[in-house]
């Protein structure tokens, strides 16, 4: 129960709060999520602080090394956190964004109570697909 509320909490403040820099990032397939279209065949324009903590997950991503699970989910708690204050997208390009920053809160939820190192680098390598699927979609 507690990680739905923390799940819902995040939403909500996603929904209500959402605030330009570009990144390469590592190449990783990208994971189609269903809803998720592009602005006319371009990408959506993000707000310059979402960007920036994507570009920090990534990083994050890129060189993690550890197999703690509730270590790595916390920086990229962090940097989530920083996403929902600093955000201020409205209109589609902000529900856009939700559709892929839903998978991506879910999967840092998760990856807190992973114990097994095998686990952990399952869940890196699917963040790290969505956050490809972020800079597929998303520029500043």
């Amino acid at each position: 129960m507690t990680i739905k509320y923390v799940i819902i909490t995040l939403l909500l403040a996603l929904t209500f709060g959402c605030k330009n820099e570009t990144a390469k990032p590592e190449k990783h397939s990208a994971i189609q999520l269903e809803g998720l279209t592009l602005n006319n065949n371009e990408k959506w324009i993000a707000n310059k602080e979402t960007h920036i903590g994507m570009k920090r997950i990534d990083s994050i991503l890129k060189n993690n090394t550890s197999t703690n699970g509730k270590l790595l989910g916390e920086a990229l708690s962090k940097q989530t956190s920083y996403i929902i204050k600093s955000c201020d997208m409205e209109g589609e390009a902000h529900d856009q964004l939700h559709v892929v920053l839903v998978p991506i809160l879910e999967e840092i939820t998760d990856i807190k109570d992973v114990k097994n190192s095998l686990d952990v680098e399952k869940k890196v390598t699917t963040l790290r697909r969505l956050t490809s699927t972020y800079f597929q979609y998303f520029k500043i």
